[in-house]
């Protein structure tokens, strides 16, 4: 994906120039290892500070609900995927939109490489199969697949899904993948040691709300956890307020969670949050055939009624 950057830069210089965007928003590089920076780009000369890497897992369309000016803006995959959704969710309109499309081949997991390392990494050299940190005293290679993100590695939406320009050919997209295992397995434990597996999954939670900060489809004005009248959860660290905030979100995402790994991402803790929202994932496509974020043209299932919806849940 390295040689991604050229083309980028030229395409985002190009609709600067002509005018056909206010700015791009993109990425520069980050003030520390593997956290390259979201940046937005308004003059031609500038997109040279432009660049694209196995560091830039954040999700641009984090950046789009609710403006007003004509936006350039860099989307792999899941950004693309969740641009849809703020289009159907009348967040952003696609008009405003010019879509630099950039195929992915997964995102590098700082928790990872920092599990990995045998101190404070430094510097980060990233090639087309290997990730090398280096710090005061190491330095280590690692094959680029071990290192990557958990949802990179059972992604089957690597090309974007809408786009007016493409940074490089369309990628091959992975297949024979079970997405879902994981899932499954927790889905066949017992009630009890459902209960114990969340409660140990949620137990390192700060309440810090990277998370939902960093989740493309946490644009409610004021969250439920910020409400005060009725104040839904309480402020502090009591295990039953952690768990309904987990628990809730994940349900806010239903449908619409493109499993882009902004969450596990932010959070400093390194909590697999995704458990949830895979599960939602897997009910989605197993009852109603839905993967959120593929069309414009269908409305997600659970924003419309249909009499032929299965009613399976009812008991």
């Amino acid at each position: 994906m390295l040689g991604y950057i050229d083309k980028i830069r030229e395409i985002a210089k190009g609709i600067l120039e002509n005018n056909k965007v206010d700015m791009v928003i993109g990425f520069r590089q980050g003030t520390v290892p593997m956290m390259n920076e979201p940046c937005i780009i308004k003059r031609p000369e500038d997109v040279d500070n432009l660049v694209w890497d196995g560091n830039c897992g954040i999700n641009l369309a984090n950046y789009l609900p609710g403006r007003t000016e004509k936006i350039g803006v860099i989307a792999k995959g899941c950004d693309s995927r969740n641009i849809v959704n703020h289009i159907i969710e009348n967040k952003i309109n696609r008009e405003q939109l010019y879509i630099i499309g950039v195929p992915c081949k997964g995102m590098t997991d700082r928790h990872k490489l920092a599990a990995l390392a045998a101190g404070e990494i430094v510097a980060v050299e990233e090639s087309a199969n290997s990730v090398m940190i280096k710090g005061a005293d190491f330095e280590n290679t690692f094959p680029k697949h071990d290192v990557m993100q958990q949802n990179c590695l059972k992604c089957t939406h690597r090309n974007p899904v809408i786009y007016d320009a493409l940074a490089v050919d369309l990628a091959d997209e992975q297949t024979d993948i079970d997405r879902y295992a994981d899932v499954r397995q927790i889905e066949e434990l017992s009630v009890e040691a459902k209960q114990q597996h969340f409660t140990d999954l949620f137990a390192a939670c700060i309440r810090c709300y990277a998370c939902r900060n960093a989740c493309p489809l946490c644009y409610c004005p004021t969250c439920f956890v910020d409400e005060s009248r009725p104040q839904w959860l309480g402020k502090g660290q009591d295990a039953i307020d952690i768990h309904t905030f987990h628990f809730l979100r994940a349900f806010h995402c239903a449908g619409r969670c493109t499993d882009c790994g902004a969450c596990e991402r932010a959070c400093p803790v390194g909590i697999n949050m995704r458990t949830l929202t895979k599960k939602l994932e897997k009910d989605c496509a197993d009852l109603y055939n839905w993967e959120a974020g593929l069309t414009l043209d269908t409305r997600p299932p659970l924003d419309m009624y249909d009499v032929g919806d299965s009613d399976a849940f009812i008991k």
